[in-house]
């Protein structure tokens, strides 16, 4: 439970939202006698450590410490590249230590990075080592049988053996904005490939990225608290811009290479790349309106490809991690717009219909397809913000979680390990199946929150918007509540899920004498694609929907409709925004952090996708933005309060957004407030920072509103 001298915005900061201590990044060994995963030692220890569940141990399954960065570093603090900073941005990875790793194909060698210095696991052994190579080191994986290690320095692909022996590039950057290995930033930040190199499954050659972003304009982050610090550089391909010029080659371990051939002045986006012992290697390419896409097959021999698979959608093609995939059998596997849901399909046949609603394929076996999926719109039965776990087989569809929650799964040699959220508990459950029996359970050191959220989930207005409605813990009946409206709601950013954690703070906000409201309107992921798509060309419909599932709840709810604020963080930011500057006959008050606020300065690949080319689309850009005409009107007349919070490090949406809007409100004569946080990304991981923004928020929107202090959980306390 709570302790007296320590807020829930204290704890929730220290401990990284109460992910700090739960098990991560399982793998399992295709003979099943181990999994493999990180850990941190508390709910309040950033540093992840590497342990192994030994399944066929002597007394039953046992855990041990596989690699303890701690020891590793002999005490010394943790010494980041530019490069692996970017890629713990793009992942939004917080924690410190071992933050990810990569085995052979036996899942007896695990690699991983450390202060950028390269590591080496034995799992069975338990032994560690260093391998002395040129770094620092980003992305480590050793090739399939185990004898070399891949990774990249200084923009360079290269190899080691496992005993530290035969180091050598396989190739080196011809400039300084080339790079071999690592994904560009759009496809890390927006497609969702973290990686830039594959092995071969006989390990005896890589497919390789080459990045040149010569031809993307250069931004300058500053951070004005220190004018003495130079500006960091960012290539950043903004909407309408060039983006980085993005080859893969084949290498063979001498450094021969042969580029893989398509035309890549139709499709330039390179989104995956699959290569495994079911066929061919496999890329998937995009074209830049993401209209049209290829699925290619590859010779590595020749760098020739043939078409596989060609694909169009009149709004756009949705891409899905670990696909395209080949089966061991041969037979391609993707995830399909079809039936009014993503269905599966495998070969030439497809095995799901508009009853599942695929999130993503997690394992492909001999005999069927493991993956997750909501409910689809033709499901007998609504599972509002549930997300389950299903074994596909030609012939049939079986749900291999029960409980109401949020299920995934990792799965290898017949064992699964299931992971799973659900209303009633703190965090998640990891159990660990054999053929369906649970033989262990992998515990979590996260921190109890001390804090349970009181949450109704619900569907509201004509549209049937999910959506997750919490009251104060001690609400009394027949009190009306001021409410916050409490929304990401954008594209790729579901947050009304069956999962007790994933409403802790709106439960806090709620405990300051708010009913708070989150509502997944269109564009949001989880419904179907029609439902995701209805945004193209106007991303102010997700306005729409906050407004109409407000008012649909307040038939049922008792909130008090004339204060009414809204609160978020970037698409959820520039919500909150929008909603004040849009409908102030709606919001009261708004709260928007980090808001994309000219979507001209947003990147190309997320931006173009629903809003188009600016230079043949200009009114969707300024119908949606919140600097043109469009979004200003009549602002000066119609102002309510407005907090505008803005890192200054932020090179995802940067601080631009929030000085330009801000200048615009100024000339408007429209009152409002900004808050700088120097040195604050996107991700504002500094633990005072993201306690107080919590406590400033409450204060100002019980200014804005006019209602008294909650007395509830620190949040009169100075934010000082």
């Amino acid at each position: 439970m709570q302790t007296d001298t320590e807020s829930f915005p204290r704890r929730h900061a220290r401990t990284q939202r109460f992910t700090l201590g739960a098990p991560r990044a399982f793998t399992v060994a295709p003979d099943g006698s181990r999994v493999v995963f990180l850990r941190s030692g508390s709910g309040t220890d950033r540093a992840g450590a590497l342990r192994v569940l030994d399944l066929d141990a002597a007394d039953g399954p046992a855990e041990r410490l596989a690699a303890d960065p701690a020891a590793l570093l002999d005490g010394a603090g943790e010494d980041l590249s530019p490069e692996e900073r970017a890629r713990r941005e793009r992942s939004r990875e917080g924690g410190a230590g071992i933050v990810s790793y990569a085995t052979d194909a036996a899942v007896e060698l695990a690699c991983f990075a450390l202060s950028g210095r390269l590591f080496a696991a034995e799992l069975r052994a338990g032994t560690v080592r260093a391998l002395p190579v040129e770094g620092p080191v980003v992305d480590p994986r050793p090739s399939p049988d185990g004898r070399l290690v891949a990774y990249v320095a200084g923009g360079a692909l290269r190899v080691v053996g496992v005993d530290g022996e035969g180091g050598r590039a396989l190739a080196e950057p011809e400039s300084g904005t080339v790079a071999y290995g690592l994904a560009e930033f759009v496809a890390a930040e927006e497609m969702q490939r973290f990686r830039g190199f594959w092995w071969s499954p006989e390990s005896d050659r890589l497919l390789a990225a080459r990045t040149d972003d010569a031809p993307v304009r250069r931004w300058w982050i500053a951070d004005p608290a220190h004018p003495e610090r130079e500006p960091r550089p960012q290539a950043y391909p903004a909407a309408g811009t060039p983006n980085a010029r993005v080859q893969l080659f084949a290498f063979g371990l001498d450094g021969s290479r042969t580029e893989v051939l398509w035309d890549r002045e139709v499709y330039p986006y390179l989104a995956r790349v699959h290569w495994s012992a079911g066929g061919s290697p496999l890329i998937l390419v995009q074209s830049r309106d993401q209209r049209e896409q290829l699925t290619l097959a590859v010779d590595p021999d020749t760098g020739a490809t043939r078409t596989l698979l060609s694909e169009s959608d009149p709004t756009w093609l949705e891409l899905f991690a670990a696909t395209p995939c080949w089966s061991p059998a041969g037979e391609l596997v993707r995830i399909t717009d079809e039936s009014g849901a993503r269905a599966l399909a495998v070969g030439g046949r497809t095995l799901t219909d508009g009853r599942l609603h695929l999130r993503a394929v997690l394992d492909v076996s001999e005999h069927d397809v493991l993956v997750s999926a909501s409910a689809g719109e033709a499901a007998d039965a609504p599972e509002i913000g549930e997300v389950h776990v299903h074994r596909v087989t030609a012939d049939s569809v079986e749900r291999v979680s029960t409980e109401p929650g949020v299920h995934t799964a990792v799965r290898s040699g017949g064992v699964t390990v299931l992971v799973s959220s659900t209303p009633d508990r703190p965090g998640a459950r990891v159990v660990v199946l054999r053929d369906g029996e649970e033989v262990a359970r992998i515990a979590s050191h996260a921190a109890d929150p001390g804090l349970t959220p009181r949450v109704s989930l619900t569907e509201a207005g004509a549209r049937r918007i999910p959506c997750a409605v919490l009251l104060p813990t001690h609400y009394r009946a027949g009190e009306l509540l001021p409410v916050l409206m409490d929304p990401y709601g954008g594209p790729h950013g579901q947050r009304v899920y069956a999962s007790h954690n994933a409403h802790l703070t709106s439960q806090w906000f709620a405990d300051q004498g708010f009913a708070v409201i989150v509502a997944d309107g269109r564009g949001t992921p989880g419904r179907s694609p029609a439902w995701e798509k209805a945004v193209r060309g106007d991303l102010t419909l997700a306005l729409e929907d906050q407004i109409d599932a407000l008012h649909d709840l307040a038939e049922r709810y008792p909130l008090d409709l004339s204060r009414v604020a809204v609160r978020g963080w970037s698409f959820g930011g520039y919500l909150a925004a929008l909603a004040v500057l849009r409908r102030p006959d709606v919001f009261a008050a708004g709260v928007a952090g980090a808001p994309v606020t000219d979507w001209r300065l947003y990147d190309t690949h997320y931006t173009e996708r629903y809003l188009g080319d600016p230079a043949a689309d200009p009114r969707a850009y300024a119908a949606s933005s919140l600097v043109t005409d469009d979004g200003l009107s009549g602002a000066a007349e119609r102002g309510r309060p407005l907090m505008v919070i803005h890192g200054l490090a932020d090179d995802n949406v940067v601080a631009a957004h929030t000085l330009r809007l801000s200048s615009a409100l100024l000339a408007a004569g429209r009152p409002h407030e900004v808050l700088p946080l120097s040195g604050v990304t996107h991700m504002t991981p500094q633990e005072r920072v993201a306690e107080n923004l919590l406590l400033l928020q409450v204060d100002f929107l019980r200014r804005s509103l006019g209602t008294a202090p909650a007395g509830a959980d620190g949040a009169s306390r100075s934010a000082g």
